[in-house]
């Protein structure tokens, strides 16, 4: 099951169990229990704390739990977790095994202080980039409090329990029987909603900060960057972002950062985070940005946020990226993560066999539309121009595909639904404005980037897309406040774009605070 590579990977990082585990099977006569049987022989093979038990009574089979010595297993894999879940496995084994998780020490804290029953459910593909997220977190909770547990199920394994719960997004967590909410949550985010007072203690802790001479809002590319640059001037530094790495986090294949041949969004996000950690930089994660204050007269720049908490810092660089741009469109957000969804590598395994469209001809909509074909049963790209915008490459492509259909100038009007599901689309012919239906049961919007701007609007100049003007050197029209990034006029929206972006906006706040701070 395991190749060499992976088996002596498997072994060094099982040198850091501290306590025996048990990896408690569930398994059938099928042919996904021998596989499971198999990776369990592996893993086992490479530890001498660990034994395999048979006697499993999970309802879902294939499975496996993970259990230190004669407990009963907390942390639960319902399929193989291979693919992106691989890393989820390893970290499993070492946490339930006794090694300490790589988490901020007040989140660790109100993980282990609370006292109420929590079962949670994962569904989850591995193919899906945020889903490791979510099943780290919630294993990690499960592994350190007697009180959690977690199951991570995978969905294109257990398909008949998808379709009864009609779970068309991934990942997608259940709580106690109950849709608890979908997509990427890390530790912080999914505590704060089961512990009510740790938003509150988040803000108190946040409030007795001292001001920052750099405070980098955003923790994506242009941010990381910014914050590294800035802490290696000196500068006292701080980035707070919702989550870092932004929407990197949604990229499955990156070949054109330069020096890199291929990588992919996690892994660059994970690889700019423990940059960042190098330096004495405050990371505060899962804060939302709501208000912009600029200083007054040789007063500080303000920023509250959505928990309450205000931080102060005499420069700020706003980084604040941006997200999937939507249709505006009745049904859209009706049916979200009810067939309307945004990522194809995410969810398109949850669409197997079956009619899904792909809206946008560009880059991502022809690349995603391509991945879609070799899962999906049949898959129509609608575009709104004469003409596809993707590269003649991925065009070439996608027109070798015998289950693509390409529908151009076309005004897609409504998504429609069942009230569980989507149904289909209806779309206006733009030459001779006749409207059309479409049946099909799923809808990956791509379309291109909206800026996380709109808590600025009234304090930063913004352009009629809302993007952050800036001039070459990333100044705004506010003295010592910078931008870089997605959120601003640049006009590439690229991954090495943005790194530059982010060092150019740093450098101009260490300007701006030397000949701000000068001597008379």
């Amino acid at each position: 099951m395991l190749d060499t590579n992976l088996s002596a990977q498997l072994k060094t990082y099982l040198e850091m169990v501290r306590e025996p585990l048990e990896l408690v099977a569930t398994l059938d006569d099928g042919p996904k229990s021998r596989e499971m049987r198999e990776l369990l022989d592996d893993i086992a093979a490479q530890s001498d704390k660990i034994t395999i038990r048979d006697d499993g009574t999970d309802p879902r089979a294939p499975s496996f739990g993970i259990a230190r010595a004669g407990e009963q297993p907390r942390v639960v894999f319902a399929g193989l977790p291979l693919g992106h879940e691989f890393t989820s496995l390893v970290l499993a084994l070492l946490h339930v095994g006794g090694h300490a998780p790589k988490e901020d020490d007040d989140v660790l804290e109100a993980i282990k202080a609370i006292d109420t029953e929590h079962h949670f459910v994962t569904y989850m593909s591995l193919s899906c980039q945020n889903c490791p997220t979510v099943v780290q977190a919630l294993n990690t909770m499960a592994a350190l409090n007697p009180h959690i547990t977690h199951t991570a199920v995978e969905g294109s394994l257990f398909q008949d329990e998808v379709n009864e719960k009609n779970v068309l997004a991934v990942p997608t967590i259940y709580l106690d029987g109950e849709l608890f909410d979908q997509g990427r949550m890390d530790a912080r985010e999914i505590v704060g909603r089961i512990d009510t007072g740790a938003s509150a203690r988040d803000a108190e802790r946040l409030d007795g900060m001292d001001p920052f001479d750099v405070l980098v809002v955003g923790g994506g590319p242009a941010g990381a960057s910014a914050s590294i640059y800035a802490a290696r001037k000196g500068f006292r530094t701080g980035v707070v972002t919702e989550r870092f790495g932004g929407q990197v986090l949604d990229t499955m294949s990156i070949e054109n950062l330069i020096s890199v041949t291929h990588t992919d969004g996690p892994t660059l996000a994970a690889n700019l985070e423990n940059h960042v950690d190098d330096y004495d930089i405050d990371v505060i994660k899962g804060q939302s940005a709501t208000e912009l204050r600029p200083a007054q007269g040789d007063g500080l720049h303000e920023v509250t946020f959505a928990s309450g908490a205000t931080l102060s810092a005499k420069s700020i660089v706003l980084a604040t990226g941006a997200r999937w741009r939507t249709m505006g469109i009745p049904g859209e957000t009706e049916y979200r993560n009810k067939g309307v969804t945004f990522c194809p590598h995410c969810d398109g395994p949850l669409f197997k066999g079956k009619r899904v469209a792909v809206i946008g001809g560009g880059n991502s909509g022809i690349e995603a539309a391509i991945d879609l074909a070799g899962i999906v049963g049949h898959v129509t790209v609608i575009e709104f121009l004469d003409e596809m915008r993707a590269d003649d490459v991925l065009q070439r492509k996608l027109r070798s595909l015998d289950n693509v259909d390409i529908i151009l100038s076309a005004k897609t009007t409504e998504i429609l639904g069942d009230g569980n599901q989507v149904t289909g689309l209806t779309y206006e012919d733009r030459a001779t404005e006749e409207t059309k239906k479409l049946d099909l049961e799923g809808v990956f919007i791509q379309i291109g980037l909206l800026p996380n701007t709109e808590w600025l609007r009234g304090v930063i100049d913004l352009n009629d897309r809302g993007e952050i003007v800036i001039d070459e050197a990333g100044h705004t029209n506010v003295a010592g406040i910078l931008a870089g990034g997605d959120a601003t006029t640049t006009p590439y929206k690229q991954i090495v774009v943005a790194l530059g972006a982010g060092s150019t906006a740093a450098l101009s706040a260490f300007d701006h605070l030397i000949r701000t701070s000068a001597p008379a």
